[in-house]
């Protein structure tokens, strides 16, 4: 009998895919496309190619219009009902999700659906960062921490007390920044975000 110590541990990508796009005119982020298909599918790809078998997805704004337009088999798809109130309750709902996976998760990696131009190796890099349920560690970008983000199921309790309106993880990572592992991507990754008309040159 394997003993939960003896396992592989397990660390599963949460994408958070509930923005409604207020600067882009009101268009959900996860539904803008991308290479023919909705943006969604492909942060999810980037996910499962960077080695996150288990992917969580949040959805928020046109949620069941990205239902029905995204292929996204396989992935555990969370409403968030609050995305309104920023990405502090959609990393709240994400997390409670992860919590309650059967499979027993150890570690979430975080990624944002609009920055296309962070790919599998970064992902791979992060992930490759697990240590412990303990861990925390980011890609960084020069210097500068970004996304995907690594946190380890003992933070969880933590990350989500404090993670109100539109600040997420931010003010419990600055509180922890000496436990964080930086992960160059810049060699491999672009971490501009989609957010207003001209950032939709991004998209192919």
């Amino acid at each position: 009998m394997t003993s939960t110590e003896d396992r592989i541990p397990l660390v599963a990508g949460l994408l958070l895919a509930a923005g409604g796009g207020r600067r882009l005119g009101g268009r959900p982020k996860a539904l803008l496309s991308h290479r023919g298909r909705p943006l969604v599918e492909n942060a999810v790809r980037v996910l499962r190619e960077g080695g996150c078998e288990v992917v969580h997805v949040v959805l928020g704004a046109a949620a069941g219009t990205v239902r029905e337009r995204a292929e996204l088999p396989g992935c555990v798809l969370v409403e968030n009902p609050e995305w309104a109130e920023g990405m502090g309750s959609s990393l709240r709902a994400g997390l409670a999700s992860l919590a309650a996976d059967p499979r027993g998760v150890d570690a979430a990696l975080v990624f944002l659906v609009d920055q296309p131009g962070i790919g599998p190796v970064a992902v791979a890099r992060v992930r490759a960062a697990y240590r412990s349920r303990e861990s925390l560690a980011a890609a960084s970008y020069d210097g500068d921490r970004g996304h995907p983000v690594l946190f380890g199921a003992g933070h969880w309790a933590g990350i989500a007390e404090g993670a109100v309106g539109d600040r997420g993880a931010r003010d419990y990572l600055a509180a922890h920044r000496d436990a964080i592992t930086p992960v160059d991507c810049s060699d491999v990754a672009e971490p501009y975000d989609i957010d207003t008309e001209a950032d939709l040159a991004h998209l192919e």
